[in-house]
């Protein structure tokens, strides 16, 4: 269940101000892994022939392009796979001069060029489009000027080729592609606040995983490049205990906050310092944790970072042979009905585990709109399952994996959480490469 990336097309004339546009929300976008795709990369080789009276030659014309190469490289940047990216050397005409750019896959595929509104099948790849519209004057003197210093023509060839083939393709292809974008853009990058709502949306949708428009009920903590670097240890079979235990509490302090931001709570007003008054909020009195033994008691040392002297419940579940029926053992505050639960296990995967702790927790008579379920990784499988078993409980994680093996061990994983965090691999060097 591979993750797709966010795709944005970016269209308008020559010289309208696409790159800069481009350019702009990839440095909003830091934290996330963006790359850039343009069109101009995928023009065809030229013929001898056509090199021959390369003066009469549309460049401006969507059969100028190898739209059947973009679509294959879109293709597997959407499938989570690395593609190379001829790199086009407008002097020969040639593709293959330069080395291709490898391009690996992203978050977020900003794919930008004149024509990338006119062909309905690279269109049907957009998240987003995006129309940049500028005067048609500015446009001329902006390729003038880029044409001379970085194509090597002259003043009157541009303007030959300008009033000859690009005015022309701009009134019949490019312009009429306009009515297809979400967003026009007026005065290209210069419009920073279209940019700042743009980029705002943006992350709006890739803080959302697809999970989260089914269940209204799962969040997942937004993602940054320490959130990702700290997965990427943890998740690597050849990080020490030392390393692996220090990432993971840093991970895990980082979704009980979160979880604690669900609690509900009071308006407070206090008096400071200065003698001035500040309208804040109580904190939620009535509060437990719950972790299941014994991968979630590596969770407890966070919680009670966050909450001071509060009290911790363990619920055992052991799994009996192969026929599923499951042993449990409860060690539950007495007057756990009358409170909210942060229920604590790193790893949902099938998410059995998950229904017998909630399910004892009902039984106690904890409401279920009472309990929250803190886990660092999750599988779609297991949330499937808790959230429709539950619709009402919250889960909160930091991640979401692609799923389950065939031994129902989440991938890609962490390995045995337990084990790794509380050093009882036979063999400390293992490569484990599965997880629960």
């Amino acid at each position: 269940m591979y993750k797709q990336p966010f795709v944005i097309g970016v269209a308008g004339g020559a010289a309208s101000g696409k790159t800069s546009v481009c350019d702009m929300i990839v440095q909003q976008l830091h934290d996330q892994r963006v790359v850039l795709v343009n069109q101009d990369s995928f023009y065809h080789n030229l013929t001898v022939e056509q090199l021959s009276r390369v003066q009469d030659y549309n460049f401006d014309h969507p059969e100028a392009f190898d739209t059947e190469q973009l679509l294959r490289v879109m293709d597997k940047l959407k499938r989570g796979q690395a593609v190379d990216i001829p790199k086009y050397d407008f002097k020969g005409y040639k593709s293959d001069v330069f080395p291709a750019r490898r391009v690996n896959p992203a978050d977020v595929i900003i794919l930008e060029g004149i024509l990338v509104f006119h062909d309905p099948r690279v269109r049907a790849l957009m998240n987003m489009k995006i129309f940049v519209d500028t005067d048609a004057d500015v446009r001329l003197a902006r390729r003038i000027k880029r044409d001379t210093a970085d194509k090597a023509r002259d003043v009157g060839t541009v303007l030959d080729q300008y009033s000859k083939f690009v005015k022309p393709a701009f009134d019949d292809f490019i312009l009429p592609t306009k009515k297809y974008a979400d967003i026009i853009i007026p005065r290209g990058g210069d419009n920073h606040v279209a940019i700042d709502l743009i980029v705002q949306h943006i992350r709006t949708k890739l803080g959302q995983h697809d999970l989260c428009k089914i269940y209204p009920n799962l969040y997942v903590i937004h993602s940054t490049f320490q959130i990702r670097g700290m997965h990427t240890l943890i998740r690597d079979s050849q990080t020490t205990k030392h390393d692996f235990v220090f990432y993971s509490d840093r991970l895990i302090r980082l979704v009980v906050e979160h979880g604690l931001g669900h609690l509900p709570f009071t308006e407070k007003q206090v008096i400071t310092p200065t003698e001035s008054v500040y309208s804040g909020v109580d904190f939620c009195k009535r509060l437990c944790g719950v972790s299941i033994i014994r991968s979630g008691e590596s969770m407890e040392n966070a919680l009670r970072a966050c909450c001071k002297g509060i009290k911790i419940g363990k619920i055992l579940i052991h799994r009996e042979g192969d026929n599923g029926q499951q042993l449990i053992y409860e060690k539950l505050p007495a007057d756990i009905s009358e409170r909210h639960v942060l229920l604590l296990d790193p790893i949902l995967g099938t998410g059995n585990s998950a229904v017998q702790a909630i399910s004892l927790l009902l039984e106690k008579g904890v409401p279920e709109s009472n309990i929250i379920f803190l886990n660092l990784i999750s599988a779609p499988q297991g949330v499937h399952v808790v959230c429709k078993s539950f619709p009402r409980i919250k889960i909160v994680t930091s991640e979401i994996d692609i799923g389950l093996n065939d031994d129902f061990r989440v991938i890609p994983g962490m390995g045995e959480f337990g084990d790794r965090y509380f050093g009882t691999d036979d063999d400390d060097q293992q490569v484990v490469t599965s997880s629960k």
